[in-house]
């Protein structure tokens, strides 16, 4: 799950109003977000129109000096969902193209004929939360389609019956008052994983003669136990001896190891194989939250906190605490989801979110290489105490819902099933068609596919997500993205992108 504030804080505002200040003044040569905008302005095909500013979100700069600049698009002020995009320059600052999917420049009247309240009112309609409430509404441009539409973005609060957080967003639009369109920014996945991990090395620190679960080597990152409770950051957990936890559920402090531990694991993931640094690659740790509500089987990410939180599961429906490194993995991916291509999670974008928390939990989950959960391609196979996975890599409708190949359909699908198709990809990249001891997998068009390994296929995978990947890419897009990502790594004419286009085929992904 991930949760995300609407746009509008303080915080977004403080970097629309500085970023327009810098397009405004001469910027250096070297600034790479001023030669982006100035490519937009002068080559064809990037959707540039009179009225649109840009902020930037981020540049992802190659070893040999090319540069990706990933930014935010505004038109008349108003934030354009679907507007973002990447800009790719080589060494010499030289306009290599742009990954975008906005069909064309948005051209409306921004005077809405809908009130707020009205629209408020809309979106109240659309949610199932209970205790739902309007927490914030603003106007904005949909760009999903190929007439862009002016439309307010409404959060609608509440809670679920279950106990789960919402935060609904609602796109109504503002001179019909249709709901056009809303998404869930609180993510639910499925369900955890067991309540340890055997006897593994934490980072603990030492304060005032008590240890704490404290990472200083992970920027910082803490983990707190809630105790029954759904708000608010917890007691942090501590111990006088520098063990946490005593393997039985019977010690609160091993469901808060196991989360301590699966972050560690996330954390030395992404820096020892990407060289990113934390969730946001600035250095600064999230912190995870444990025994939330009662008889949770659920865990989330929400970046208004940035945080993890876990629930303990239901012994009497056969789950166990939500605390293993798939698990892990999957909810602090969500985090970088949202700090890099900020996949929409829903239709088809939402799908390729889900899958992308699906592959790199995988992937956590091989690095830690711990004996008491060894690396697979099934998803929360830890979970139920009858050993059966959530999901399946190798053929995803083996859960009895995810979609093993791509068709029109998928974007109706809930994203967790709708991520089948992505995660079937990847089997097929890393392992291939067949059987072999991770699964058996069928290809969609009776194809035969030799994967290049999983280390390989994340790779090209992250860069996707990283370089390429836009906040509303679709399957179609995705397809376009690895295969850029895969020529930047390993070249056109090689293996390895060969392999990616047969594996997307094998999906039906054209």
């Amino acid at each position: 799950m991930r949760r995300t504030p609407v746009i509008l804080s303080g915080l977004a505002v403080a970097a629309l109003v500085a970023a327009a200040g810098a397009t405004a003044s001469a910027a250096p040569p070297a600034d790479p977000f001023a030669r982006a905008v100035g490519h937009l302005k002068t080559h064809s095909g990037t959707q540039y129109a009179d009225g649109q500013t840009f902020t930037l979100r981020g540049v992802v700069t190659d070893a040999d000096g090319a540069q990706h600049v990933r930014m935010h698009r505004y038109y008349q002020g108003l934030p354009v969902l679907g507007g973002d995009l990447v800009v790719h320059l080589d060494r010499g600052g030289a306009y290599r193209g742009a990954s975008q999917t906005l069909a064309a420049a948005p051209r409306l009247d921004r005077a809405p004929r809908l009130s707020a309240q009205t629209a408020g009112n809309a979106a109240l309609a659309a949610s199932t939360a209970d205790s739902r409430a309007v927490a914030g509404t603003q106007l904005v441009v949909d760009a999903d389609g190929a007439v862009a539409a002016l439309a307010y973005e409404v959060v609608v609060a509440g809670v679920y019956a279950d106990s789960t957080p919402s935060e609904l967003h609602v796109l109504v639009d503002a001179t019909s008052g249709r709901v056009r369109d809303s998404w869930e920014a609180v993510q639910g996945d499925g369900v955890g994983h067991t309540f340890h991990s055997g006897d593994v090395a934490v980072g603990t620190t030492l304060s005032g003669g008590t240890y704490q679960l404290n990472d200083a080597a992970r920027g910082g990152h803490k983990t707190y136990d809630l105790n029954g409770g759904t708000n608010g950051t917890g007691t942090l957990f501590t111990s006088a001896t520098n063990a946490f936890g005593d393997g039985t559920l019977a010690n609160r402090a091993t469901t808060g190891a196991d989360a301590h531990y699966g972050a560690a694991m996330t954390w030395d993931f992404y820096l020892n194989t990407f060289g990113r640094n934390g969730i946001r690659n600035d250095g600064v740790a999230a912190f995870s939250r444990v025994h939330y509500s009662a008889n949770y089987v659920n865990a989330f990410w929400d970046d208004s906190c940035f945080c993890m939180t876990y629930g303990d599961g239901n012994a009497a429906q056969g789950w166990t605490p939500l605390t293993s490194l798939d698990v892990a993995g999957h909810e602090m991916s969500h985090g970088v989801t949202s700090n890099t291509a900020g996949l929409r999670y829903s239709g088809e974008s939402g799908g390729l979110n889900e899958a992308t928390s699906d592959i790199f939990g995988t992937m956590v989950e091989f690095y830690a290489a711990n004996a008491n959960d060894p690396g697979d391609y099934l998803i929360g196979e830890e979970l139920r105490t009858n050993g059966t996975p959530l999901r399946y890599m190798d053929k995803p409708s083996k859960d009895g819902a995810s979609a093993d190949c791509w068709s029109s359909s998928v974007k109706r699908l809930d994203v967790h099933y709708s991520s089948g198709v992505a995660n079937h990809f990847f089997y097929l990249l890393s392992v291939g068609s067949g059987a072999s001891s991770w699964g058996n997998s069928p290809t969609c068009n009776g194809s035969t596919v030799t994967g290049i390994g999983r280390d390989k296929a994340a790779a090209i995978w992250y860069r996707a997500l990283t370089v390429y990947m836009t906040s509303r890419t679709a399957y179609s897009g995705a397809r376009t993205a690895t295969l850029s990502a895969a020529a930047d790594l390993y070249g056109a004419g090689s293996p390895e992108y060969s392999t990616v286009a047969a594996a997307w085929s094998a999906v039906s992904v054209s």
